[in-house]
C-alpha cells in the first residue's frame, strides 16, 4: 500500500540532517512533498550552502522512504540563502545577504589565510561569495587571490569588484602600489572602510566574507556600529598570548551585539612529513578551552602546514591549489558550520515591512 503525505512527513521528521544535527520537519527544510497514490515525491530546501551534501542527502531520503515501504521515490535537494538579523539600528546593504567578519586579536594568527579559504570553500558550496580586505594597513588578500591592475569605475562614482578564483575582492591594495605603506589616522581608515564596502557594485551576494584588520580598534567599532554583520569568527592559535588578545576581540563583539559563529584554531599541530609524529608547537587545546567558557563553537582545527603559506604565496590558495586536500576539508567542515549556524539564526524581516513616510498635509 503506498504510504500517505502523512506518512512521509513522519519518515522525514525522524531522518537528522548530518550537519544540522537537526531533523528536516525542524529545520522547516521540507519544501514539498507529493504522494497522492503514484511515486512519493520530495523537495528538500537546506537553507545553508551544501552542494557536496546534495547527493548523500538524497541518498540517505531515498534509502529511508525505500525502508519505510516507498520505493522509487524521487528526492530533490537544493539549497536557498536568504538575510539574516543583523545588529540593531543597521540597515542591510543591497546586493550582499549576509555578511561574515573574521578577525583575530592580534596579527600573525593566519586569519588572511583563513578567511579567503573559507570564502572559497562557501563558493565551492554553490554560494556566491565576495571578499573585502578591510586590513587597510596590511591588505594581503590580492597577493593571495593572484589579482593584478585596478578596479573599473562604470559610472565615476562606484567600483566594480575585481575577480579571482570565482570570488568578487575589493582591496586597497588594488588602488596604491605594493610597496606603498598606509600612513593614515584613524578616521581616514575607517572612511576607506566605508569607502570600498558601500561603493563596490557587489553582484547579489549570498556571504561577503570581510578580512579585518587584528586587534579591536577603529576599524573593527566601525564595523559594529555601521556594518550589518551577520555574524563574527574568531581565528586564534593554541598559545596562551594569542588567546588573551583573541578573548579581547571576542568579548568586544559580544558587547556591540554581533554574533559569535564560533572560533578557528589556526596552526593546531604539526605532522613531520618525514617520519608522521604529530608535534603541539603552540600548545594544546587552548581554542577549546576558550569555546567552552564562553559558550561558542570551536569550528575546526587546522594544521602548522607549509603548504597552505605556499598557496597562499603563489595566488592559488589551498582551496584552488588542493581542493580535494586534506586541508581543503577542514577549510569546507568550517564554511559550512558558519553557514550552518546563520541558517539557525533569525532572518531579517525589514523588507517585508513597508517604507512609512510621514508627510504634512
Amino acid at each position: 500500500m503506498p504510504l500517505s503525505e502523512t506518512e512521509v512527513q513522519a519518515v522525514l521528521a525522524k531522518l537528522v540532517d548530518p550537519n544540522t544535527g537537526k531533523d528536516f520537519a525542524a529545520t522547516r527544510s521540507v519544501k514539498s512533498v507529493k504522494a497522492a497514490g503514484g511515486p512519493v515525491a520530495v523537495e528538500i530546501e537546506l537553507g545553508y550552502p551544501g552542494k557536496s551534501q546534495f547527493e548523500p542527502i538524497r541518498r540517505q531520503v531515498i534509502e529511508a522512504l525505500k525502508t519505510a515501504g516507498a520505493p522509487g521515490a524521487s528526492v530533490s535537494v537544493r539549497s536557498k540563502v536568504v538575510p539574516h538579523a543583523v545588529q540593531r539600528g543597521v540597515k542591510l546593504i543591497p546586493g550582499i545577504k549576509n555578511i561574515i567578519a573574521i578577525a583575530s586579536g592580534k596579527g600573525g594568527v593566519g586569519k588572511s589565510t583563513t578567511a579567503v579559504n573559507l570564502a572559497l570553500a562557501l563558493l565551492a558550496e554553490g554560494a556566491s561569495v565576495g571578499i573585502l580586505d578591510a586590513d587597510i594597513y596590511g591588505p594581503s588578500q590580492p597577493m593571495m587571490l593572484g589579482i593584478a591592475g585596478r578596479p573599473e569605475s562604470k559610472d565615476g562614482k562606484s567600483l566594480e569588484p575585481m575577480e579571482g578564483h570565482g570570488l568578487q575582492a575589493i582591496s586597497i591594495g588594488f588602488l596604491i602600489d605594493m610597496d606603498t605603506p598606509m600612513v593614515w589616522r584613524g578616521p581616514m581608515v575607517t572612511q576607506a572602510l566605508e569607502q570600498l564596502l558601500k561603493d563596490t557594485r557587489w553582484r547579489e551576494l549570498d556571504y561577503l566574507v570581510v578580512d579585518l584588520p587584528p586587534g579591536t580598534g577603529d576599524i573593527q567599532l566601525t564595523l559594529a556600529q555601521k556594518v550589518p554583520v551577520t555574524g563574527a569568527v574568531i581565528v586564534t592559535t593554541p598559545q596562551d598570548i594569542a588567546l588573551i588578545d583573541a578573548r579581547k576581540g571576542l568579548k568586544m563583539f559580544e558587547k556591540v551585539g554581533i554574533p559569535i559563529l564560533g572560533i578557528v584554531e589556526n596552526m593546531s599541530t604539526h605532522i613531520c612529513p618525514n617520519c608522521g609524529h604529530e608535534s603541539h608547537i603552540f600548545g594544546e587545546g587552548g581554542a577549546a578551552r576558550m569555546s567552552k567558557d564562553y559558550g561558542t563553537e570551536l569550528l575546526g582545527q587546522l594544521p602548522l602546514d607549509s603548504s597552505i603559506r605556499e598557496h597562499g604565496d603563489s595566488g592559488k590558495p589551498t582551496l584552488v591549489a588542493d581542493p580535494d586536500g586534506r586541508v581543503s576539508a577542514i577549510y569546507k567542515q568550517i564554511a559550512r558550520r558558519c553557514a550552518v549556524r546563520i541558517a539557525e539564526s533569525q532572518k531579517d524581516m525589514t523588507s517585508k515591512f513597508p517604507n512609512i513616510v510621514v508627510q504634512n498635509t
